[in-house]
């Protein structure tokens, strides 16, 4: 008898690494397809961050802040982000959203500092005599955006609904 088969086919330890073989190669396949998928996903959208200039630092150095993106056609809140603002530093605050803009759609940014002026309640989007808020459009084009906002309090505009 050969060493390498018997009656019933392949000998054992060949079929055994055949099948080795094969699930791992199916295996790479599949991982292969979700890198690809996840690659695929990451290059459908270019990449946002939101950005407070340090003139945000005196006023609301150390308050909370939300920042939430919106499709501004469909007023889908599409991702959410919190942070606090930096007293000292610039930016005061930068909010990251990968892959969200598609060129030519319109978006927002609506967010609001936890100011909580003359009353209000901490870690609640109060009206704006209480916390700051900002809706902020933003132009998508062909490449990643990078907007940098400067402290105004007279272009606030109320956003605690995008919150909700």
């Amino acid at each position: 008898m050969d060493s390498h088969y018997y009656t019933g086919g392949p000998a054992p330890s060949r079929l055994f690494a055949t099948a080795l073989l094969s699930k791992a190669l199916l295996s790479t396949a599949m991982l292969s397809m979700t890198l690809l998928a996840s690659a695929a996903l990451a290059a459908d959208g270019h990449d946002l961050t939101f950005q407070g200039d340090a003139s945000f630092g005196g006023p609301h150095g150390g308050q909370a802040i939300q920042a939430a993106l919106v499709d501004t056609d469909s007023g889908e809140v599409l991702a959410v982000e919190s942070g606090t603002v930096s007293a000292d530093g610039a930016p005061a605050f930068s909010f990251s959203f990968p892959g969200a803009l598609k060129a030519g759609g319109r978006y927002a940014v609506d967010y609001w500092i936890d100011s909580n002026f003359g009353g209000g309640t901490a870690g609640t989007c109060d009206g704006m005599q209480h916390d700051h808020q900002w809706h902020i459009p933003i132009l998508a084009g062909e490449m990643a955006t990078t907007h940098v906002e400067r402290h105004d309090p007279s272009a606030q505009s109320a956003v605690c609904a995008s919150f909700e």
